[in-house]
């Protein structure tokens, strides 16, 4: 029997229960840090010694950082299911819980890539990448990130996955972000939609959605016996 395709759109919201900030939530980082100053190719060519720097201490709270129950929930649902995770997250708990299908919206903090080729990418073994660090072609490594003003260039194949989907299920991301948000608009009519977020969420852009009010860990627990019940 063909397994339904549950696809998962996550945001900061799961990461968070393993410690790792969020940008845009109260006391995320960016009301700690300028991202203009941080996180935009001008940025980049401004200060490349500083961009680096503070992706190298973001680096090192992901390898600090375990996946929670909320990870784990999620990779034990491929048991039953066709898992596809669309991330806007930049750490790899995914798939250190077990989920093998991810795709990285905003990139991939455990990896660099060329400055005069982005198709090349690497993995960092470590915490830091550095000035003098290049590519094959002999030019400096970026963070593999999407800064603002640069296209995300895995929304199409995110909008393929999403449109495909019999269940769509929506954590830890409050859906402001674009264009990330909008892909819930791809979701077939007849898709069964859950939502799990603790706070009080606006839930106008979709419609017919089934809402668990908890925490990722808690709210996973609660997926996992409705999606066993039916």
């Amino acid at each position: 029997m063909k397994k339904q395709k549950l696809v998962v759109l996550s945001g900061a919201g799961i990461s968070q229960e393993s410690g790792i900030a969020t940008y845009r939530d109260k006391d995320g980082l960016w009301e700690k840090y300028d991202p203009m100053a941080l996180a935009t190719p001008e940025a980049w060519m401004s200060d490349s010694a500083l961009v680096l720097e503070f992706y190298n201490v973001r680096r090192e709270k992901v390898l600090q950082a375990e996946p929670n129950p909320g990870h784990l929930k999620l990779a034990e649902l491929e048991q039953n299911f066709d898992v596809q995770i669309v991330t806007q997250n930049v750490d790899d708990l995914h798939e250190r819980a077990g989920s093998t299908r991810v795709l990285h919206l905003h990139g991939e903090i455990r990896k660099a890539r060329s400055t005069k080729n982005p198709a090349l990418v690497y993995d960092i073994a470590g915490a830091d990448l550095n000035i003098g660090d290049y590519c094959e072609l002999g030019s400096q490594l970026r963070p593999h990130i999407v800064w603002f003003g640069e296209a995300v260039p895995n929304i199409e194949p995110a909008v393929e996955i999403i449109a495909d989907a019999d269940i769509l299920l929506v954590i830890g991301t409050s859906l402001n972000v674009y264009p990330a948000a909008g892909l819930i608009d791809y979701a077939p009519q007849n898709c069964r939609k859950f939502l799990i977020d603790p706070g009080e969420f606006s839930a106008h852009q979709i419609t017919d959605v089934h809402v668990i009010q908890e925490k990722a860990g808690a709210g996973m627990q609660q997926i996992c016996e409705l999606l066993s019940a039916k």
